[in-house]
């Protein structure tokens, strides 16, 4: 309904403003038309037409720019109305001065013009600057955002885990969050969550798989914990990457990132910010194994060695047996002979046990 409002009304003010434009004609012009109301009419109904026209790409316009709007976190919006209101006060303090300087008749228009070009000067000044340092005032507009529970207390930032995309996918804070080791708010930002919509809306089919899954999961632990998983709408325009922001966000909190990408925690760490990696977890609670210890193993393929016979543990360890390639489909005890922990994994070196060889 506004759509058509709005189309309509440029095409009427525009066929109101052709009608009467021929007033604007020389006498002498207008002495020479025959039919002065059929003329008005046909120009009437081209201004229609470029008014239909402008109408529809101002309607467009305005519907992006809505759309933008809704997708704008409330926070920014305040503080961006903030800035306004403050660039326009300076812009009349400032300005005020110029209207009770002696200015010529013929250049009157001087200060219309300058009290125009500041106020939208300082406007989008104090919008850009309620952008970059707002954050500060979010406490007094919200009560609720980070920023503000991180001032009040309310939020404890060392308690406080942001979580990363490939943790989501990843599944396992899941079953974190249900054994209970995993302590404190969880916050998911805006940006993290746009990344996984992204993955699930891929051309690639396993991807689309994977962002898919990630999205059941987080819905899921946000059902399950509602108190404890929170969204949060910070963004960073000037920052291009996830990883970046993720950093800049854990920063500012002072919170600790919660991932399972090894070149993101790197980052993190040469930054400063604590990173809990689920891999490091994930191999610090798997049970060690010294040389000496004897396994109950099912030898499932062949090694690289046309001896070797290669097996996994429940936990997904890969033991090589020397030895161990005849007894490929069947089970076997075996006796541990080293470990090697790599940045892949874990690695056990095993051979059957005597008594199994007997």
């Amino acid at each position: 309904m506004l759509d058509a409002i709005i189309i309509f009304s440029f095409i009427l003010a525009a066929s109101g403003i052709g009608f009467y434009s021929i007033e604007l004609l020389p006498n002498g012009a207008l002495d020479q038309v025959t039919n002065l109301e059929a003329l008005r009419l046909v120009v009437a109904v081209f201004a229609a037409i470029i008014g239909g026209a402008i109408g529809l790409s101002f309607q467009t316009t305005y519907r992006r720019l809505e759309s933008q709007v809704k997708e704008m976190p409330l926070e920014v919006i305040l503080t961006r109305a903030i800035g306004l209101v403050i660039g326009l006060l300076l812009a009349n303090l400032m300005l005020a001065p110029l209207f009770l300087l002696p200015i010529p008749a013929d250049f009157v228009f001087i200060k219309p013009l300058v009290a125009v070009v500041g106020s939208i000067i300082l406007s989008v000044t104090g919008m850009n600057l309620a952008d970059t340092h707002g954050r500060g005032l979010l406490r007094f507009i919200n009560p609720n955002t980070v920023e503000s529970m991180v001032v009040e207390g309310t939020l404890k930032p060392a308690n406080t885990k942001v979580l990363d995309t490939s943790c989501i996918i990843d599944g396992r804070i899941e079953a974190l969050l249900e054994t209970g080791f995993l302590e404190g708010q969880i916050l998911v930002p805006q940006f993290v969550l746009q990344e996984l919509q992204q993955v699930a809306d891929a051309s690639k089919d396993q991807k689309r798989v994977r962002g898919r899954r990630g999205l059941e999961i987080l819905n899921r632990i946000k059902e399950d914990y509602p108190d404890r998983i929170l969204i949060n709408t910070v963004d960073y325009e000037d920052i291009p990457t996830v990883d970046a922001k993720l950093v800049r966000f854990a920063q500012e909190i002072s919170g600790t990132l919660l991932t399972n990408d090894y070149n993101l925690s790197k980052v993190a760490s040469v930054q400063k910010v604590p990173v809990l990696n689920v891999n490091d977890l994930v191999n610090a609670v798997r049970p060690s194994y010294l040389p000496g210890d004897n396994l109950d193993l099912k030898i499932l393929k062949e090694g690289k060695e046309p001896s070797q016979g290669i097996g996994y543990l429940d936990d997904g360890t890969m033991v090589v047996v020397e030895e161990g390639s005849s007894y490929v489909g069947g089970e076997l005890r075996v006796v541990v002979t080293s470990a090697l922990q790599t940045t892949a994994g874990r690695m056990i070196f095993a051979k059957p046990q005597a008594s199994a060889l007997a």
